[in-house]
């Protein structure tokens, strides 16, 4: 039996979905660049309501933001996150003319990352799982314990509600505000971007500290 050096670091099952999380979510500085092009293009939206402007001035910030992680040579993938969802958002508003749709690929992203979470859960694979699976060295050998599918579907719809709440807020307001409603929408992302996740992933660090489920490595 083999254990790769992380999982010699963790015990238990609890232990090692705790650090994988850690690294999913970011932490404070992830966050705040996530944000940063969405505050910059509501702003000026709201200012000039100028869409090419606002435009230039979120996806440049954005950019900004890229070359300091490279300066630093810290991680950009937050960044690199960010600026991705700036660019659909800019490409489908600049199709459109309107400047609604820079929140519609938001939008559609959490659907769809919700429908594939149920999925999941339906069919007995919980992505949650697969974040054991990427310590032990064995993509699908959690589902061999019944305990750990159990913890790791729980987890999974704890993870799925943020973006049911998002989808379910913030489309009826893209669909019946229109351009008026462009303002709201970049708050509702905002605010419902890290406090649903930090109440998520609280949600989930709760359930964890209940639980110590061995680790079961790959064997070669």
């Amino acid at each position: 039996m083999t254990t790769t050096d992380e999982t010699a670091a963790h015990e238990t099952v609890e232990a090692v979905i705790r650090g994988q999380l850690a690294k999913a979510f970011g932490g404070v500085r992830g966050t705040i660049e996530a944000a940063v092009p969405t505050i910059a293009f509501t702003g000026m939206w709201v200012g000039t309501s100028d869409l090419r402007l606002s435009l230039i001035v979120s996806v440049s910030t954005a950019v900004a933001l890229l070359l300091v992680r490279l300066v630093q040579r810290s991680t950009p993938q937050f960044v690199i996150n960010s600026l991705v969802g700036i660019g659909i958002g800019a490409f489908f508003a600049s199709r459109t003319g309107e400047a609604k749709d820079v929140f519609l690929p938001g939008i559609l992203y959490n659907a769809a990352y919700a429908a594939a979470m149920l999925l999941s859960v339906v069919t007995r694979w919980p992505v949650v799982g697969f974040l054991i699976g990427s310590v032990t060295g064995d993509p699908t050998g959690w589902r061999a314990d019944p305990a750990v599918v159990r913890l790791c579907t729980k987890l999974t719809w704890l993870l799925m509600i943020p973006c049911v709440i998002r989808v379910a807020v913030q489309l009826p307001v893209y669909l019946i505000g229109g351009n008026d409603a462009v303002a709201e929408l970049g708050i509702l992302k905002i605010a419902m971007g890290w406090p649903l996740q930090v109440g998520a992933l609280a949600a989930m660090v709760w359930l964890l500290a209940k639980g110590r489920t061995p680790v079961r490595p790959a064997v070669s």
